[in-house]
């Protein structure tokens, strides 16, 4: 039997977060129209940035300051979920981007996180990690529960959208550095707590994996899991110019960022 084929883009040259969060949006619309097939994307940051769930207020909950000083964006996404830091060298990004009518899709949100996070799951444990889904989002460790994945999701105009990361090594301090915590000793609390509920790959693997290892890795577990075959292909030109436009006009515009 035929396997299914869907879109698989990268590149080895990271991007600021207003394009590849203006790319995730441009390609989610391009499916929609049928314009795009579902594709599946990896990509990285640079420079590091934060970014903040949909719901959530930018003044309260990024110190925009330490952001500006150290030289890392700060953005706002469409989909839900808490603030995450994206630092260069700790993570990798994936974004599915599909039709919900696909047979390949369930239709309830936590379906879906569960189907695309096991195919997380499989290209972890490629890489040596045991690793479970666990509702409604996360990825952690078999051994001690500790958070290695998070993700987000929306689903709008017949699409799903669903990004995540990957935590190759982690920067507690940077992290909260760049996090409004308004009492020093709740932040030392916090940052504890945080070494020791999240964990990373070169925690756990005792080196540090290369990125395309981790992408290669994740790409035959998310075949597996969704039945499908992935082919490589760029972006349209249609797309990168959307995505620009996304991220000039939508997603560095004061009014979208600091909308709440």
């Amino acid at each position: 039997m035929v396997q299914e084929q869907w879109r698989l883009v990268w590149v080895e040259e990271a991007a600021n977060c207003y394009y590849n969060m203006g790319l995730d949006k441009a390609i989610m619309s391009a499916v929609g129209r049928n314009e795009s097939p579902n594709t599946i994307r990896f990509y990285r940051w640079l420079p590091s940035a934060v970014s903040i769930g949909y719901f959530q207020s930018m003044k309260k909950v990024i110190n925009i300051e330490n952001c500006e000083r150290l030289g890392i964006d700060y953005i706002r996404r469409t989909t839900g979920g808490g603030a995450v830091y994206h630092d260069y060298e700790g993570e990798l990004t994936y974004s599915v981007n599909c039709l919900d009518s696909n047979p390949k899709i369930p239709q309830d949100i936590s379906k879906i996180y569960e189907k695309i996070c096991n195919g997380i799951v499989i290209g972890l444990q490629e890489l040596g990690i045991d690793a479970k889904y666990e509702p409604i989002n996360d990825i952690n460790l078999v051994s001690n529960g500790k958070k290695i994945s998070g993700s987000a999701l929306t689903k709008r105009d017949g699409v799903i959208l669903q990004h995540g990361t990957i935590l190759r090594e982690v920067d507690v301090e940077t992290m909260f550095s760049l996090l409004i915590v308004p009492d020093e000793k709740i932040k030392s609390k916090l940052i504890s707590t945080v070494k020791e509920r999240v964990a990373s790959l070169t925690q756990e693997l005792g080196y540090s994996p290369t990125f395309k290892a981790i992408r290669e890795a994740l790409i035959n577990g998310l075949e597996k899991a969704l039945d499908i075959e992935l082919c490589y292909d760029t972006i349209t030109e249609a797309e990168n110019e959307k995505a620009m436009k996304n991220a000039n006009e939508f997603f560095k515009d004061e009014k979208w960022l600091f909308k709440r």
